[in-house]
């Protein structure tokens, strides 16, 4: 909504959820370009973070209430957790918290959660590419805290990973900070605040905010077209499929560039008609 306010745009959208008390990457689609937000939601994420052991809480993070102390009265060697790491990496299964936006029977998590309903929750699979320790170990206070670095793939809630590391170490646990440092190929370091934003649009420069549309595919594989192609792609015509892409799966999408480089539509393959593609996202024209 601010951002819409801001661009005095109709169309703006972001690209996976950030809890209130989180700061890193969300890239937001603004325009004709809120049509590829499923494409950038997809992607992988990196985080930067840190575990609490010793205390767990209602949304398993800092800002939830207290549910169970354990003292942590041994020592936690940097080999005991960078084993549980490792053993962590990979496909693991996580069942998403009471806190959360994950939907169910068409009704948010938290939104149970808040009015004091627990229910049964869906299991997921996700991916953990990375997850290595960054930290020493801080051990006062009958607790122990250490940060960490993970690279997942969507869906992956870092405060369940952060409570599961606890688990395996034996101690309950809650994620005590947490950045996002990377929303697929955005970083943090290419990162702008709301106060930013505004003083850029207040001195007349918030173009220098806006990123390409093609900046945000260029993880797909890309299809120069002709002339003659493009103003079909521009109808939404479908296509014969070229050589080169003629081991497309189902779930495969191509990019169509014009000769001059600009992006007009995402592409995939035909339900029902062999050796023909057809238009996903027509992004060519005034849509």
């Amino acid at each position: 909504m601010k951002v819409r306010k801001l661009f005095q745009t109709k169309k703006a959208g972001h690209t996976g959820t950030l809890d209130p008390e989180v700061e890193g990457v969300l890239p937001i689609c603004i325009g004709k370009a809120t049509k590829i937000v499923e494409y950038l939601t997809e992607k992988s994420k990196s985080y930067d973070a840190e575990v609490t052991l010793g205390i767990s809480t209602t949304t398993e993070d800092q800002t939830g209430d207290i549910i169970t102390k354990k003292p942590v009265a041994t020592t936690i060697s940097e080999a005991m957790i960078d084993d549980v790491l490792e053993k962590l990496t990979g496909n693991i299964s996580q069942i998403p918290p009471m806190y959360s936006a994950v939907k169910v029977n068409g009704k948010k998590l938290y939104e149970y959660a808040r009015a004091g309903i627990e229910i049964e929750r869906p299991e997921r699979t996700v991916t953990i590419h990375e997850l290595k320790r960054t930290s020493d170990i801080n051990q006062n206070d009958s607790k122990v805290s250490f940060r960490f670095r993970v690279h997942c793939s969507k869906g992956t809630y870092v405060r369940t990973l952060a409570v599961t590391i606890g688990e395996m170490l034996g101690y309950p646990a809650h994620m005590s900070h947490l950045v996002r440092t990377a929303s697929g190929d955005f970083t943090l370091d290419e990162c702008v605040t709301f106060e930013e934003i505004i003083e850029k649009i207040e001195t007349g420069v918030k173009d220098d905010l806006l990123l390409p549309i093609e900046r945000a595919l260029n993880h797909l594989p890309k299809w120069v077209i002709s002339d003659t192609l493009a103003k079909k792609v521009e109808n939404g015509a479908v296509l014969e499929i070229p050589e080169q892409f003629r081991n497309l799966g189902e779930s495969d999408r191509v990019v169509i560039y014009s000769k001059e480089g600009l992006c007009m539509a995402i592409y995939q393959l035909h339900p029902s008609k062999p050796g023909l593609l057809k238009p996903a996202k027509v992004l060519a024209g005034n849509s």
